[in-house]
């Protein structure tokens, strides 16, 4: 290869890369803030994009136990509560409580809590795009029923 036309396709791939660091991955842009507080060591205000730019893990094949309707297999990705708690200087809790956006509250214990993410893809599909109503974050906790799922999460409070 030609050392101009290689030079060129250097630059326009960095420029790539570059453009779609800075789209956060495709997030969309989203006004939404999940606070962090209770017994922490750091209180946290965490937006949306902040969120979409933290390390992501993939659930698969989780059970969504409902409460009403038909129990289904389903998939989530986001970021894992541990990287949330590790991030407010959490090292014990034995409960969180979870608080949605319309004032629904729930207490997890930590035992309920493992495996738990901060979700923001249902299926591989933002939840802010595909179900606004239940986003753009949810709480999902493979170790517990759907029904004490949070979806709309704003809030979640470290407990002792």
């Amino acid at each position: 290869m030609q050392q101009p036309k290689r030079k060129t396709l250097i630059f326009l791939s960095t420029m790539l890369l570059f453009l779609l660091a800075s789209c956060g991955g495709g997030a969309p842009k989203v006004d939404w803030q999940i606070h962090v507080t209770g017994d922490v060591a750091t209180p946290l205000d965490i937006s949306y994009k902040e969120l979409a730019a933290m390390p992501q893990i993939d659930l698969s094949g989780i059970l969504m136990e409902k409460s009403t309707g038909e129990d289904e297999i389903t998939s989530w990705s986001g970021v894992p509560i541990t990287e949330i708690l590790e991030q407010a200087g959490v090292t014990d809790y034995s409960s969180i409580t979870a608080f949605a956006s319309d004032g629904y509250a729930v207490e997890i214990t930590a035992d309920e809590m493992q495996g738990a993410i901060i979700a923001m893809k249902d299926s591989g599909e933002w939840i802010a795009d595909v179900t606004p109503d239940k986003g753009p974050i949810r709480l999902v906790c493979p170790q517990t029923p759907a029904s004490r799922w949070v979806f709309q999460l704003q809030k979640l409070q470290i407990n002792k």
